[in-house]
């Protein structure tokens, strides 16, 4: 247990931070007028408030976890504890309620109107396309250890294609959505090719040019893309020819079911479900194959990589072609489900979000990422459901506002408490046999 005093200390530092970084976000605010003049509303309280929160929060967490460097005795061996055999049916646990959600969703929701839709939706749906853009960019980022900060240029790259080749040339959502992956790994090969001879933060800053250069293309390339109007209806995809909707001759309406827009949307899900279950099936595959071993070993050292004849340049463009090759299915499934795109969706935030998802997750843990996910994107639709915050901040309230806000306080506690990520610890992708099944002599026995 730490020292009162010490934890004192530390919360008092904790609070008087806090609200020196909401001075100028949270206590000040400009606001226009009916006059549409610029009008500064003070809100001390607010700011004081969260200082407040910090402060006790510090405060509880010095009391229980002192900050500060362990000491360790020489020669003193530490063991850790085995997991609990329950961890082991963990992923099955969730795979299970993963496919039985819709009808939890179904179940919660009292009439199975309006309730149940934004479940599935905000809370699956949206979800689980995050699960899959932080799969693709865990791959650039957490295996090969190439910083990319222009992620969302695939996941534009797979939308505009997907509804382009769909509204224009009248092809399926089932051609279009492979098309679409293949299209932004080709693009992911070209943004490769400059970066082959930089390191760390250069790579960050040619990707981010990247994203914005496809940004502008987007907004700028009025008579193809539609500028800031986007692309709108674009069609729904259909199961066997059939639609999915309650409109007379869809496939609900053919077997006889009740009207209810619940069909297309659980379809949808359990497609881009098999999308990310399929990304991680064939990460993981990756993984284990040599092309998967050189990126973890470009990550760890490229010089060493380097001499032991590892080709860094075929390492960083399979990296880069496969990480967007997930983007593009991505945004594929975006445009078609949403049946609208604009480049307002596709802009540096969504690459932030996606970056911090897999940092905050662990680089290099799958399951890492889809917690991460979980958290950020659910966390931040739970918050703004939340009546409380509203009670005590007041009703103009709305924690969407401050999302990076929030995503860089949670970015800066991992990094004190768990610095490697939620989910630290990675599965060794070989595992040597044990001496003795190698032919090792065996120990004679004492007499």
């Amino acid at each position: 247990m730490g020292a009162p005093a010490d934890a004192l200390k530390r919360a008092l530092i904790v609070g008087l931070v806090t609200l020196g970084l909401a001075f100028p976000i949270v206590a000040l605010r400009t606001d226009a007028n009916f006059s549409n003049q610029l009008v500064l509303t003070q809100r001390w309280g607010l700011a004081f408030t969260l200082a407040g929160i910090a402060f006790v929060a510090a405060f509880l967490l010095a009391l229980v976890r002192p900050v500060g460097f362990e000491r360790t005795t020489p020669g003193k061996t530490v063991t850790s504890t085995p997991p609990h055999p329950f961890l082991r049916y963990l992923p099955y646990i969730g795979l299970a309620f993963l496919l039985a959600y819709p009808f939890i969703a179904l179940g919660i929701s009292s009439a199975g109107g309006t309730g149940v839709l934004k479940l599935v939706d905000t809370y699956g749906i949206q979800i689980l396309i995050y699960v899959l853009l932080g799969l693709g960019l865990n791959i650039i980022l957490g295996l090969a250890g190439l910083l990319d900060l222009g992620f969302v240029a695939f996941y534009a790259v797979g939308a505009y294609s997907s509804a382009l080749l769909t509204t224009t040339f009248g092809l399926s959502f089932w051609l279009v959505l492979p098309l679409a992956g293949i299209l932004a790994a080709f693009w992911g090969v070209m943004i490769s090719l400059p970066v082959l001879r930089l390191k760390g933060d250069y790579i960050a800053i040619v990707t981010l040019a990247f994203a914005e250069i496809v940004r502008l293309v987007l907004v700028n390339w009025v008579p193809v893309t539609g500028g800031y109007a986007g692309i709108s209806s674009i069609p729904k995809p259909t199961l066997f020819g059939f639609s999915l909707g309650s409109e007379p001759g869809s496939l609900p309406y053919m077997l006889g079911f009740p009207p209810s827009p619940i069909y297309r949307l659980a379809f949808m899900y359990y497609l881009v479900l098999a999308l990310a279950l399929a990304a991680y099936w064939v990460t993981i595959r990756l993984r284990t194959l040599p092309v998967g071993r050189a990126w973890e070993a470009m990550r760890e050292d490229e010089i060493a990589c380097r001499s032991l004849g590892i080709n860094t340049v075929t390492t960083k463009v399979t990296a880069f072609a496969a990480g967007a090759f997930f983007g593009g299915l991505a945004g594929a499934f975006f445009s078609a489900h949403y049946g609208f795109i604009s480049p307002k969706s596709f802009e540096f935030l969504e690459s932030a979000m996606i970056v911090a998802i897999v940092v905050l997750g662990g680089l290099g843990s799958m399951v890492g990422v889809a917690i991460a996910a979980t958290v950020m994107i659910g966390g931040t639709e739970l918050l703004r459901e939340l009546g409380l915050l509203k009670a005590v901040f007041g009703p103009d309230f709305d924690p969407a506002q401050y999302r990076m806000m929030l995503f860089g306080l949670a970015m800066v506690m991992l990094m004190v408490w768990r610095p490697k990520g939620l989910i630290a610890t990675r599965e060794p992708t070989v595992r040597l046999k044990p001496p003795a099944t190698r032919g090792a002599p065996a120990a004679v026995p004492a007499e």
